[in-house]
């Protein structure tokens, strides 16, 4: 047999090895993929759960009580968004339908807020990015210093309750999620990439708007906190500073309609 062909033969046996392998890689990566929504499909059902019990809280404060159009505008808002987001939940099958159920949800806790202060008289909240220790507690109502163990200050935007709980020195209720590597529940924004569109379903709608702090908002943008927030090109964005907009209603940053901050899945403090 010439040198030739055995050579040849060799390099077609090389191939079909190359090629059983990058197979195998798909079929493992594809798996994990897989493995990953289901885990997170259980946060985003947790979180629809909980916002089931809110809607139903609405039909406790709004008995008997005569709403005017914008109140009952406002419960039809967060009884559509509940819908849409179990409806959603539903029919995931890839991380991007993820993104879809979390902006409902954020979008039907700041109708469900409106309902609240409408049957209270009390003025309308302000339309702000949900709490960052919990985005379940809904839309947040100022801006705190707080920093991760061993982090710098940085201001995130938090709601009432977690921000009391700061002030006295408690830890805020954070949301903790499964991880998909199996090591438990962890704070979300730790999670991992797994949970990138869980992130931007919740946050999209503010990335021009200024209402995130500038640091939060670059560490976003560009791919994590880094050790102890100083993310990598946040430095120097002062909120309001990315670049405009004021329609919170979901400003196309991404091109899929709900803004895209880029792969920031972990925020990695």
């Amino acid at each position: 047999m010439s040198f030739g062909l055995i050579f040849l033969i060799v390099l077609i046996g090389l191939g079909v090895v190359v090629l059983i392998n990058a197979k195998r890689s798909k079929e493992r990566e594809l798996a994990q993929r897989a493995e990953e929504l289901e885990v997170v499909k259980k946060a985003v059902g947790e979180d629809v759960t909980s916002f089931g019990e809110e809607v139903a809280d609405l039909d406790v404060i709004t008995a008997g009580v005569d709403l005017d159009t914008a109140a009952r505008q406002d419960y039809q808002r967060a009884l559509e968004a509940y819908d849409t987001a179990k409806e959603t939940l539903e029919r995931i099958d890839d991380q991007a339908d993820v993104r879809h159920v979390t902006e409902a949800l954020e979008d039907g806790r700041y109708a469900a807020a409106c309902v609240r202060a409408r049957v209270s008289g009390e003025s309308l909240p302000v339309r702000r990015p949900p709490c960052f220790f919990n985005p379940q507690h809904g839309p947040s109502v100022e801006d705190i210093d707080w920093a991760p163990a061993g982090g710098q200050l940085r201001p995130v935007p938090v709601c009432a309750a977690d921000a009391e709980r700061v002030a006295v020195g408690a830890e805020p209720a954070v949301r903790k999620v499964a991880t998909a590597d199996g090591h438990g529940r962890r704070a979300y924004w730790e999670a991992g990439p797994a949970y990138s569109e869980y992130n931007r379903g919740y946050f999209n709608a503010y990335a021009g708007s200024g209402l995130l702090p500038g640091v939060l908002m670059g560490a976003m943008l560009f791919g994590g906190f880094g050790g102890g927030w100083d993310g990598a090109g946040a430095e120097g964005l002062e909120g309001g500073d990315m670049g405009g907009g004021e329609d919170l209603g979901g400003g196309d940053f991404g091109g899929d309609g709900g803004g895209d901050f880029g792969d920031f899945g972990g925020f990695d403090f």
